[in-house]
């Protein structure tokens, strides 16, 4: 079973994803939060809570995706564990930030549930990928 933390403001993103996990196995397990201020807060507060992988949106109101992983990656606890920038955007700039950040990868959004599926099956099994997630 994986435990996954996902920062992402549109509630319909949330949705796919989880169904996506749980369609790769119905023990994954999935926070969601909002906003990357609500990350970071639950990730400073509740010390117990270290989940496998963080995904982070790129664009999200209050703080950006950007600004969250800085954050993130100031918790000693969470050193090992691999951030993923998830995002529509396929912005050279965006990934160039994310990189430079320290995130593990970088997964743009796919367009179609299977893909969604195929390649959280492949980071979970932690299979070796590209740092863009086509």
């Amino acid at each position: 079973m994986v435990t996954c933390l996902l920062v992402d403001d549109d509630p319909d993103d949330h949705e796919i994803f989880e169904i996506a996990l749980h369609d790769l196995d119905e023990g994954h397990s999935c926070h969601v939060v909002s906003t990357g201020l609500d990350a970071i807060s639950l990730l400073e507060e509740e010390r117990s809570f270290t989940p496998e992988f963080i995904f982070i949106d790129v664009n999200m109101p209050y703080i950006s995706g950007f600004d969250c992983l800085r954050q993130v990656k100031k918790i000693q606890r969470l050193d090992t564990v691999p951030v993923i920038m998830y995002s529509t955007s396929a912005a050279q700039k965006d990934i160039s930030e994310a990189r430079h950040l320290g995130a593990s990868h970088y997964f743009v959004k796919p367009i179609r549930m299977s893909l969604l599926s195929e390649t959280l099956a492949r980071l979970l099994h932690k299979e070796s990928l590209p740092f863009v997630i086509p």
